[in-house]
């Protein structure tokens, strides 16, 4: 395809989605959901349990490596992912117009109560809010005993928001006009933190909740997490001080992010449990 042609799809795919865009929230909502409990159902396999477990594993350093493989795969896929979203944002003609086109089909058919409803929405994503669950789970852990738990929970928050600055001074876009947006941010656009942040901090409490609750509580929790992240990943769109590139750009980053600090944390713990 034509790199004009292709331009001119993406910026008409771009304005259908804004003039549709709430029921597509709502759907992709239901999709998430969806392949959430698929994901579950297939992970509760034995054998899918006995390829993660590492307590009890009679070829521990296997595992290890599975882990290892799995979470570089995962990498992998989500950094050519960003690369392919870090290029086009510079590329002329393609997400440099589809992205606008999105933003103003936003402006034109959002309701403002959606709008204000977002705009409540997205303080989950706060850096205040985020900092404030930081040292409330990480004291709760460490009151608990938990101390790999509490310190991996602090290192992968904390290490989200370090990365995510880095990559806005490295590709410094800036964020769409915003005159008449409810909503008034500034600094860098790409990626977008409120997105990587709920991502990792909201992914990183519903493994928490796997490894210290009962079972009934493992699926809620992962639900609840992917609900939030989602939910203010979207926001931030809604809001129009994030392009929608920005949005995929910060849940991939903190994706990447996330696989590693949960191998890394389960690694760590077997290494200091007795049995290893």
């Amino acid at each position: 395809m034509p790199p004009q042609v292709e331009t001119e799809w993406l910026v008409g795919l771009a304005q259908r989605v804004g003039e549709q865009a709430l029921p597509i929230f709502f759907a992709g909502l239901l999709l998430a959901v969806g392949c959430v409990i698929a994901f579950w159902w297939a992970w509760k396999r034995p054998q899918w349990q006995r390829w993660w477990r590492l307590q009890d594993s009679p070829q521990p350093l296997r595992q290890i490596g599975l882990r290892l493989m799995a979470g570089f795969v995962l990498i992998v896929l989500v950094s050519v992912l960003f690369a392919q979203l870090s290029h086009g944002i510079q590329a002329p003609g393609m997400l440099g117009h589809a992205d606008p086109a999105l933003t103003d089909a936003l402006r034109a058919n959002v309701p403002l109560a959606a709008v204000r409803f977002f705009a409540v929405l997205t303080h989950l994503g706060d850096t205040a809010t985020l900092t404030g669950l930081t040292i409330v789970v990480a004291l709760v852990l460490w009151a608990a005993r938990q101390r790999v738990l509490a310190a991996g929970w602090v290192m992968a928050v904390a290490g989200n928001s370090l990365l995510n600055t880095v990559l806005k001074q490295v590709f410094a876009r800036a964020r769409p006009l915003q005159e008449d947006s409810l909503w008034l941010v500034d600094g860098y656009s790409f990626p977008s933190g409120h997105s990587s942040g709920s991502l990792v901090a909201y992914g990183m409490l519903a493994y928490l909740s796997a490894r210290l609750l009962p079972v009934r509580w493992h699926l809620p929790a992962l639900l609840g997490a992917t609900l939030l992240a989602c939910s203010v990943a979207a926001s931030r769109i809604f809001l129009r001080v994030h392009f929608a590139s920005d949005v995929l750009a910060g849940m991939a980053s903190g994706a990447a992010w996330l696989a590693i600090c949960i191998v890394s944390i389960d690694t760590m713990r077997w290494w200091r449990s007795p049995r290893s």
